[in-house]
């Protein structure tokens, strides 16, 4: 599991959600550096610069190595979870809770979608390995409706170069066929850590993100933020807004 390590104070773990890289958090990691916070970045398994080998993939196995990292680099941290990682970070401070400060959850799947045999078929064919990086290049506008980061075009090339690599296409189609979202929905009783949920208003993802939202938030006893003009990526599209209320959240957590 790659990652990157900046800064010194209480630790910080961000992971991004499927098919997004580490430097999806490019804008919020050093604000949370200068703020004085250590913070590890870290690509999922089978993207980016991490291992492709592995045979499963999903919510259980990254929040497996979530779980890893933390106790490799000591103590306890806050995870900062995006789409698929929040339902992991779910999992870690269910499993783990000496382990875990507290959450950020960002455009959180903590449980399976609606939907139907025909949709998923369909789904499944889109992300088969042979053309996943052509279609996800097509599809990655979609995720990010609202304000596009200045960089996107430049971003969305790192994003599609490491899809193209065969082991990470592959790896990538695992994921998107083998994520199942039932064991962070089995868990959101089970966490006790101060939680916040960042949900963009524009978020795709949901048929109605401000619903999802709430049923995190009523699930977790959490904070919820909506940020406005942002799809499922509000801290790579609002990072201002994201950063401040992240960095608001830290406050409350570091005085508990």
């Amino acid at each position: 599991m790659a990652y990157d390590l900046q800064g010194s104070g209480p630790l910080l773990v961000l992971v991004p959600g499927m098919g997004e890289l580490r430097s999806s958090y490019r804008f919020l990691a050093p604000v949370l550096v200068a703020a004085g916070y250590s913070v590890a970045s870290t690509d999922l398994r089978g993207h980016g610069d991490s291992d492709t080998t592995f045979s499963s993939y999903g919510d259980a196995e990254t929040a497996g190595d979530v779980q890893a990292l933390i106790e490799q680099l000591g103590g306890s941290a806050v995870i900062v979870g995006n789409s698929l990682a929040a339902g992991s970070a779910v999992i870690v401070a269910a499993e783990h809770p000496h382990r875990v400060d507290g959450l950020v959850l960002i455009g959180p799947f903590v449980r399976n979608p609606p939907s139907n045999a025909f949709t998923r078929a369909m789904f499944r064919t889109m992300m088969a390995p042979p053309w996943v990086a052509v279609v996800w290049k097509s599809y990655m506008p979609t995720l990010y409706a609202g304000r596009k980061p200045d960089d996107f075009e430049e971003y969305r090339k790192a994003v599609v170069t490491s899809l193209k690599r065969k082991p990470y296409g592959r790896a990538f189609s695992l994921t998107t066929r083998q994520t199942d979202h039932d064991p962070a929905e089995a868990k959101l009783g089970s966490v006790t850590a101060p939680t916040m949920v960042v949900m963009g208003e524009k978020d795709p993802d949901f048929k109605d993100p401000a619903a999802e939202a709430r049923f995190v938030g009523d699930a977790l006893r959490a904070e919820v933020v909506m940020v406005a003009e942002a799809g499922h990526y509000p801290q790579a599209q609002r990072p201002a807004v994201t950063s401040d209320a992240i960095l608001r959240f830290l406050e409350t957590v570091q005085h508990a």
